[in-house]
């Protein structure tokens, strides 16, 4: 499907890299529509950002000038062309291969179609000549010796990869390194004496402060949109990168392009767009500059990067959960399951356990621990303050590598309400072994607050309100004990998580 067809599609809904692939020649996307930007100006501009004319019109809003900065960095802002080899072509069973309607293994092909005389020899083997797809995207200049940063997903298994600057130099790029985890990558181009972007702080970014973006939307090279931070610490598919969330205009072409603050700084890196046309819609996202310089550097010296590993699976803790830990706000990372052998389990932490502080700063949000885990070096002590049993305790955590699999995810909380309505019974000993379980009762029928809340027939309660339960009067006693909710530890197959429960 080509970008052109998906974005006629009305009710695609999905979170798209920005980069653009096989744009067809002369495809131009015109909005139909302007914005009307009536933000006040921050108080103090600096003076890479040109003041504009004073008002005409008493009490109008006066809108800041980008040009200066634009003309400033942008000759350090590029256009890279990548080439990746797909195969396609004819797959030895009459069948069509992907692509090859009009290809040269196509139907049509007297020597490798369908068709041809040797086709019986190759059936039911794949016969694949590779295709070159063309994509493009952006980067930021960020060493005079031709080093660049751009998106991981930008020039990921590309075969060539070639760099055209604003002045129409154009230089062919190596990959030193890419990190899909974290979405960035850095390649380098046989150049000196090169512009370069100004780094900057993204920790201080504010919500409602002006950012500009420069890239390549659709093509069209070295196009500056602008917009403000809507928010900040958006966590997406990845877990690991605390998105900034813009709404500056940007499109399919814009990945791995810079987004400046208002002092001519790089605070972030182009990344993704959520989109039900595939184009803008006001919801963009940018990579924190301080998260892709740090991925940055372990790319240059080792060419892959190394995370930190707590050994644990987490879910957000909601008002239900907090009240049946009696915590005073729902805030911390709930510890829903511990890996065996993992780092968290040696120190102590158990399923239950809610993770308030890491190195003494509080975690509002669940999403914050994986990100903060993940950008300490393996071999680090951290310090964690948990929430057991109605009170805290300080634990101390020698961090392992992370490998293919998450640090910490996220398990989502199902709903809550209402009160409980279970038929359970003791899992058999045979039921346990297969498992992997000791003790547990197996739910049989849910209704009412138990179903309302999400727990189904063939779920496995472990705990209640911390406590294991091996009989159902031990979950009625645990109930009777409970004021507003009951949290219930169930095991789905694999997976185990925290389920607040509503009781009377």
């Amino acid at each position: 499907m080509t970008l052109a067809n998906l974005i006629r599609k009305p009710l695609i809904a999905a979170v798209l890299g920005a980069s653009m692939i096989g744009v067809p020649v002369g495809a131009v996307y015109i909005a139909g529509a302007t914005r009307a930007l009536a933000t006040p100006a921050p108080a103090a501009v600096t003076a890479q950002v040109a003041p504009a004319p004073a008002p005409s019109t008493p009490g109008a809003v006066v809108l800041p000038d980008f040009s200066t900065m634009v003309q400033k960095y942008g000759p350090a802002v590029v256009n890279i062309q990548v080439v990746t080899k797909v195969p396609t072509g004819f797959n030895g069973r009459g069948e069509p291969g992907q692509g090859e309607d009009e290809g040269e293994n196509g139907p049509g092909n007297p020597f490798f179609g369908p068709n041809s005389p040797f086709a019986p020899f190759f059936r039911g083997a794949p016969f694949q000549s590779p295709q070159p797809v063309r994509g493009e995207g952006s980067g930021f200049i960020i060493r005079p010796d031709g080093v660049i940063m751009t998106n991981a997903h930008v020039v990921n298994g590309a075969s060539e990869v070639t760099v055209r600057m604003t002045d129409r130099r154009e230089y062919t790029a190596k990959v030193i390194g890419v990190d899909t985890k974290s979405d960035i990558a850095i390649i380098k181009i046989n150049a000196k004496d090169l512009p370069t972007v100004k780094i900057g702080d993204s920790h201080v970014l504010r919500v409602g402060e002006w950012v500009l973006a420069i890239g390549a939307p659709f093509g069209f090279e070295n196009s500056a949109t602008a917009g403000i931070v809507s928010a900040k610490g958006r966590t997406l598919d990845s877990g690991y990168v605390p998105f900034i969330q813009t709404d500056v205009p940007i499109n399919p072409g814009n990945s791995g392009g810079p987004l400046f603050n208002m002092r001519g700084e790089v605070v972030g890196i182009n990344s993704q767009i959520y989109s039900r046309s595939g184009g803008y819609m006001g919801v963009s996202f940018s990579i924190p500059i301080d998260v892709a310089m740090q991925v940055g550097q372990q790319l240059q010296t080792t060419g892959h990067v190394t995370r930190g590993k707590l050994g644990v699976v987490i879910q957000n803790v909601t008002q239900g959960l907090a009240d049946s830990f009696g915590l005073p706000q729902p805030e911390g990372a709930l510890v829903s399951s511990v890996e065996k052998g993992g780092p968290a389990a040696g120190a102590g932490i158990e399923p239950g356990d809610v993770i308030l502080k890491l190195n003494g700063e509080l975690i509002k949000d669940s999403t914050e621990l994986p990100v903060r885990i993940a950008t300490l070096s393996p071999g680090t002590a951290v310090d964690l303050e948990i929430w057991r049993n109605h009170q805290t305790r300080n634990l101390s955590v020698k961090l392992a590598a992370m490998e293919d699999k998450r640090t910490a995810s996220n398990a989502s909380p199902q709903t809550d309400s209402g009160k409980l309505g279970l038929a359970v019974r003791p899992l058999t000993e045979q039921e346990q072994r297969q498992g992997s379980i000791k003790g547990g009762l197996l739910v049989e029928r849910s209704s009412g607050p138990a179903a309302e809340a999400g727990i189904q027939s063939g779920d496995v309660v472990l705990a209640a309100n911390g406590a294991p339960v091996n009989s159902a009067e031990d979950l009625r006693g645990a109930v009777e004990k409970s004021k507003g909710h009951i949290a219930l530890l169930i095991q789905r197959g694999d997976t185990r998580l925290f389920v607040p429960v509503r009781v009377g």
